[in-house]
């Protein structure tokens, strides 16, 4: 079963129409070239250009494309796959290198829907086995209780959002940073490194399963300077912290994160 989008201005079900989706107020909203469709009102939007920009996406592609997350990546895919899902939304897709994943691990259809234009049009360019969205995951283009798997990997959880959005007995899967992620590189930047806990239950869920995946890799500075890029804490670093991981080189650091498989309740 496909998921049909639904208007953002008026919560009508959109129809394809050639390369467009309409609703019966007339709404209308084009695919663009690559593949993707935007979804996203100027009115709801908090910026320009809301989401991870050029710079983010691109680092972010590069470090991916190293293979260090790979057994992240293997392991969300693998877990969504178990749900046996007719659909499966991924909230915050970012460049799709989790959704495609997915999509190649389950039968069902699998929709990826980020607010970042350049991320979506990047995966929605390469990956042709997704359906893509320009959208806010606070405000997600789909009708009520349509999702059979939600995944949502280091992004903010909508817990009003994610209830609606769920089919009873739905899966929410979702990835955090483990207890020591990225400590050494933390270390460099913050007197103190706190270790991150487990997510909450989010209500309207139960907690089914949670396991702590870890890797130690070895990074040079290139690919130390991406993964920093693509994190959150990036404008914490000064051009002093930047020197001083040149000069250090290669070092290793500490991948750690918690997956945790949530049911919605009855």
């Amino acid at each position: 079963m496909s998921l049909a989008y639904q208007c953002p201005l008026c919560q009508q079900t959109l129809q394809l129409s050639n390369k467009s989706l309409r609703c019966d107020n007339n709404h209308t909203f084009d695919y663009a070239k690559e593949g993707y469709v935007n979804l996203l009102p100027v009115q709801h939007k908090n910026s320009k250009q809301p989401g991870d920009n050029l710079d983010m996406v691109q680092a972010r592609r590069e470090f991916l494309n190293t293979g260090h997350y790979h057994f992240l990546q293997q392991a969300i895919a693998k877990l969504v796959s178990e749900q046996s899902p007719n659909n499966v939304i991924d909230l915050g897709c970012g460049e799709g290198f989790y959704t495609q994943a997915i999509a190649n691990f389950c039968k069902g259809e699998v929709y990826g829907v980020d607010i970042s234009k350049s991320a979506v049009k990047y995966a929605a360019k390469r990956y042709q086995n997704c359906q893509f969205s320009v959208a806010s995951i606070s405000q997600a283009p789909f009708a009520d209780n349509q999702a059979d798997v939600l995944v949502s990997i280091f992004a903010p959880l909508f817990e009003q959002e994610l209830g609606r959005l769920a089919s009873p007995d739905a899966a929410l899967i979702v990835a955090s940073p483990g207890p020591w992620h990225l400590k050494e590189l933390k270390q460099k930047i913050y007197r103190e490194v706190n270790a991150h806990t487990p997510i909450p239950v989010p209500i309207g869920f139960e907690l089914i399963t949670q396991t702590l995946i870890e890797q130690s890799v070895r990074l040079s500075f290139a690919e130390v300077k991406n993964l920093i890029t693509m994190t959150p804490f990036a404008w914490k670093f000064r051009p002093e912290h930047w020197q001083a991981l040149e000069q250090q080189g290669e070092q290793n650091v500490t991948l750690s994160f918690y997956l945790s498989h949530f049911k919605k309740k009855c």
